[in-house]
């Protein structure tokens, strides 16, 4: 096997367990979590706040190479404007985050773990994916 394939197995990995760990791919967690009005679990936010901050260090860190450390040329994201498309995709993954307690990391998590749940999720997820490619040609 390739260095990059074991890398981005691992990655996937420590990802998925990462999920896994802290509730993301449990929907009734994420649901609990959206819930401000009524029974909130704030917990994920200290997740979502452990993310950012791995982040920001990650991302601060990689503007400053010129090659990732495999070898292959940076490719980080370069658009600052929020237009129509952000603004409406943003709008469907949170609608979707909220109605079905999923977004598409731990909903392909779930999946993996046998969730039904989330086989339902994927698909619609995938489905969404072939509308978006057919409208934008």
């Amino acid at each position: 096997m390739n260095q990059h394939f074991l890398t981005a197995l691992l990655a996937g990995l420590i990802f998925g367990l990462g999920l896994l760990v802290s509730g993301m791919a449990n929907p009734a967690k994420v649901l609990a979590f959206l819930d401000i009005a009524g029974d909130w679990d704030p917990s994920l936010a200290l997740v979502m706040a452990g993310a950012i901050a791995v982040g920001l260090v990650a991302f601060t860190l990689a503007r400053r190479r010129k090659t990732s450390l495999l070898g292959e040329p940076m490719r980080l994201p370069t658009a600052t404007q929020i237009d129509r498309p952000l603004v409406l995709g943003s709008l469907g993954f949170g609608i979707g985050w909220g109605l079905a307690g999923f977004c598409p990391g731990p909903a392909l998590v779930a999946l993996g773990a046998g969730e039904a749940k989330a086989l339902v999720f994927v698909a619609a997820m995938l489905g969404g994916m072939g509308v978006f490619e057919l409208t934008r040609r």
